[in-house]
């Protein structure tokens, strides 16, 4: 059975009062639950009808409370609106248990004498020459994405992954719900430093927006994770994401529980 086109799906699931609910879609899984970036744009779609007009998001706080299975359901509610910014919660419950809650950050640019941009993306293999990514153990979701390696030879040299990656099913998305899609699909960095696969599982997520509306050529976007510490089950890293040309467009770190 084909799996529903994901515009179309998370649109359906939107009701008037700005509430989502839909079940899980057929092979976007990690484990047992479903996968962060979708559960994330799930919530963002929730999030952005909490108002009219919002301006564009800037950023997310996200806490990955449980699992998520069958139908989730996602409502958000207006914090607080000023003249240029808007805080929206949200809350996805699993059934009748809390699963994901978040804050979003949406923010209107304006006039400023600071400036200061962010790094370019290292230097790398271009995604039409780098060699796809061998995924051997991976989650079911992966199987939505393309992903080719950036720096060949080099993971498992330092605690960090380094990737091309691209939404298959991008049709219709809007582009911030495409780049949280994205922004979770790598593995983390910790995960070079592992003996053997053992389950890995986000248990915090922030993320930090640098565009007024991500771009990129051709679906790609470059995504590295790089642990700064893990001891004790847990790891904390940081995470950046660059568009096909090489400009930045998210930071963000996460805090993830680590099985092994």
């Amino acid at each position: 059975m084909q799996t529903p086109n994901l515009a179309r799906l998370l649109d359906a699931a939107l009701d008037d009062a700005g509430t989502l609910a839909m079940a899980v879609p057929e092979g976007w899984t990690q484990g047992r639950t479903a996968y962060g970036g979708l559960s994330t744009a799930a919530a963002y779609c929730a999030a952005r009808s909490a108002g009219p007009d919002l301006p564009p998001l800037r950023s997310a706080q996200i806490a990955f409370a449980g699992p998520i299975s069958g139908t989730v359901r996602a409502e958000a509610r207006m914090l607080r609106r000023g003249r240029s910014s808007a805080f929206v919660t949200a809350d996805l419950h699993s059934g009748d248990a809390a699963a994901w809650h978040g804050t979003f950050l949406f923010t209107a640019t304006r006039d400023s004498s600071v400036l200061l941009k962010s790094a370019s993306a290292p230097f790398v293999v271009p995604p039409e020459e780098a060699p796809a990514t061998r995924r051997q153990h991976a989650p079911a979701f992966t199987q939505h994405f393309d992903y080719a390696d950036a720096s060949p030879g080099k993971d498992g040299t330092e605690p960090m992954l380094r990737h091309w990656v691209r939404l298959r099913d991008r049709g219709g998305l809007d582009p911030f719900a495409e780049l949280l899609l994205v922004g979770d699909a790598l593995p983390p960095g910790a995960l070079t430093l592992m003996k053997e696969p053992g389950p890995v599982s986000s248990a915090m997520w922030s993320i930090d927006l640098l565009v007024s509306e991500p771009r990129t050529r051709d679906g790609w976007w470059l995504l590295e994770t790089r642990t700064d510490q893990a001891e004790g089950g847990m790891s904390t890293q940081s995470m950046a994401i660059w568009n096909a040309d090489g400009e930045p467009v998210a930071i963000g770190s996460q805090t993830v529980s680590i099985f092994a």
